[in-house]
């Protein structure tokens, strides 16, 4: 197989999500695949074997899951990736779809929890900000809650008498709180911990009668669990001796949590039991688990991936769960780890390379988010760099989640321009340590990693010979004008107010402050449909390039914020590989 093909069959060949499944019928299952070349919703009978395509729309849909009795399969249809939809839902077994809840008007989705009676818990974003509605079978919807500020439901209890509520009704909504109400709207208890220091629901325990809601902390320095029974005010905090951050899930029974670790962009499971506190550590490979479930029998169930080796859904039994059709993915090269002395500590970075000695032209892909980061997973974008010869190398930059709150937080007040100072010391290290050729360096990134890219090339000129924006923010104030509601309130937390409060943070750090500074040749990718970075202030941006003369190309879509459609995907590799070798002269 050629270059050419290896990498472009990566991003063909099926894939499978990590199967969820009806609590209350567990031999059915929903997942998602791009088996027909499109992301789209199945059914799986694990009695019969039977799998079923559910949703067929031509820019695919991503949103999807199963009701607690496995009767009903619930999705989100929205309008060409631009997620602004209603919810609707077919039988498990076939038939027309119908909406879900009908009466509620189209908006953002804000949460979705739905109980074996058949009430539904439903949060929606729109401009006026989040509700959170109740429906229940053969009855008109009603608002249970409704706030300026962003909110999102959270789960339904067991017994469907409580309803869980994450909300920034403080003004932060990076660090929110928890409400608890009854189905009437009563307020039952409150938890928060603070400025600073936020509170994420989870799920509520699944045994009938236990009113407990495990929580996502991070009283000490990073994500840690926590038990809330908000009846009797009872917090139990789950301290473990782990030295990442912590995740975790229930049990079917409730008689343990399934604790997901995450330390240096690498992830281990553990079984927690809540009777004794014993933490016994589940036998997974070394690499990524993108999603684990412990399933009624006691096997855990998860998605696993390493740099070198493509995802696979498996069983602590040993089995191989679910299978996609066709062959699979090639592999690609392992990641090696990097640690680089910045400006706020040490930075973590990971590098691909490809064969034959260095100094390689290099790509620095920054990572979206910014409430993420880069781990050793699967990633054909990645693979596909190598295979043509590129050394590809990814910051976990300061604002990266992974390394503990203060380092997420430590861009607040000036995003944009904390990163890029990390960004700038591994780019000094890898040219030093001729790991990368300093001719030849392509900045480029996805979302927040578009905005750093198109900041970077204005802010730090000279350091970059190509740049390539996909989908990101490129004027500040526009783009906060158009974009989500939930997404500016996320602005307001991240910069400390909205663009008429402090007008001075947004044009520090907006990529078209420096427009006029820009040297290298920029590839700007856009959907046309796109609601978290809107095309009108990307349009912005290319109208001062090309006023100035700027060496500038664009790449549009017609879809939201990414692309669900196989050989689109490949459309666009191709075309930032093409951009690239044009202008490092590798062609």
């Amino acid at each position: 197989m050629g270059d050419d093909e290896r990498w472009k069959a990566r991003f063909r060949a099926a894939r499978v999500s990590l199967p969820g499944w009806a609590h209350d019928a567990p031999h059915r299952s929903v997942y998602r695949s791009n088996a027909t070349g499109t992301w789209e919703i199945y059914a799986w009978d694990r009695t019969t074997g039977d799998r079923r395509q559910v949703t067929d729309r031509p820019n695919g849909t991503w949103m999807g899951g199963v009701d607690p009795t496995g009767e009903w399969i619930w999705w989100f249809s929205d309008t060409d990736g631009d997620e602004f939809g209603v919810w609707r839902r077919l039988p498990f077994g076939g038939g027309p779809d119908e909406p879900a809840v009908p009466g509620l008007e189209p908006s953002y989705p804000a949460g979705l929890s739905v109980g074996s009676s058949g009430l539904a818990v439903v949060g929606r974003s729109t401009d006026g900000g989040t509700t959170i509605h109740v429906s229940r079978p053969g009855a008109d919807p009603y608002v249970l809650y409704s706030h300026a500020e962003d909110a999102y439901a959270v789960g339904l209890s067991k017994d469907e008498s409580l309803i869980a509520i994450n909300h920034s009704e403080h003004g932060d909504s990076r660090h929110m709180a928890l409400r608890i109400v009854r189905t009437d709207g009563e307020t039952v208890a409150d938890l928060w911990d603070g400025p600073g220091k936020g509170l994420g629901g989870l799920a509520f325990s699944p045994v009938p009668g236990d009113q407990r809601l495990l929580v996502e902390h991070e009283r000490r320095g990073k994500p840690e669990p926590l038990l809330w029974d908000p009846v009797s005010g009872g917090v139990q905090e789950i301290t473990l001796d782990l030295p990442g951050e912590i995740g975790a899930d229930w049990y079917p029974d409730g008689s343990a949590l399934l604790i997901s670790h995450s330390h240096h962009a690498r992830d281990e499971l553990y079984r927690y039991d809540l009777a004794s506190g014993e933490l016994t550590r589940i036998d997974t490979p070394r690499g990524v688990i993108g999603g684990a479930t412990a399933r009624p029998d006691g096997t855990v169930e998860f998605s696993w991936s390493s740099s070198a080796s493509p995802p696979v859904i498996r069983s602590t039994s040993g089995e191989v769960v679910l299978t996609p059709p066709g062959p699979p993915a090639p592999g690609s090269v392992p990641v090696e780890d990097a640690w680089v002395p910045g400006p706020g500590g040490d930075i973590h970075a990971l590098i691909c390379k490809p064969e034959g000695p260095g100094p390689y032209p290099t790509v620095f892909d920054v990572h979206g988010g910014p409430t993420a980061y880069d781990a050793d997973s699967f990633s054909p974008d990645a693979a596909a760099w190598v295979d043509h010869g590129f050394a590809v190398v990814r910051v976990n930059y300061r604002g990266s989640t992974g390394y503990g709150s203060a380092w997420r937080d430590a861009i607040e007040g000036r995003p944009g321009l904390t990163e890029l100072e990390d960004i700038k010391a591994v780019r000094d290290w890898a040219v030093s340590s001729g790991l990368a050729d300093p001719a030849r360096l392509v900045l480029t990134g996805g979302s927040w990693g578009g905005f750093i890219t198109l900041l970077g090339i204005g802010v730090q000129p000279g350091d970059w010979t190509a740049a390539i924006g996909i989908v990101p923010v490129a004027d500040y104030v526009a783009a906060y004008e158009d974009e989500m509601e939930a997404l500016q309130a996320f602005d307001r937390s991240l910069f400390g107010g909205s663009p008429a409060e402090v007008p001075e943070r947004y044009e520090a750090s907006s990529p078209i402050t420096y427009v006029d500074r820009v040297t290298a040749p920029v590839l700007v990718m856009a959907g046309e449909n796109d609601p978290r970075c809107p095309i009108r202030q990307i349009d912005n941006y290319l109208a001062r390039l090309r006023e100035l003369g700027k060496e500038h190309e664009v790449y549009r879509y017609d879809a939201g914020h990414g692309s669900l459609v196989v050989e689109e995907r490949i459309r666009q590799v191709a075309a930032t590989i093409d951009f690239a070798r044009k202008h490092l002269d590798l062609t």
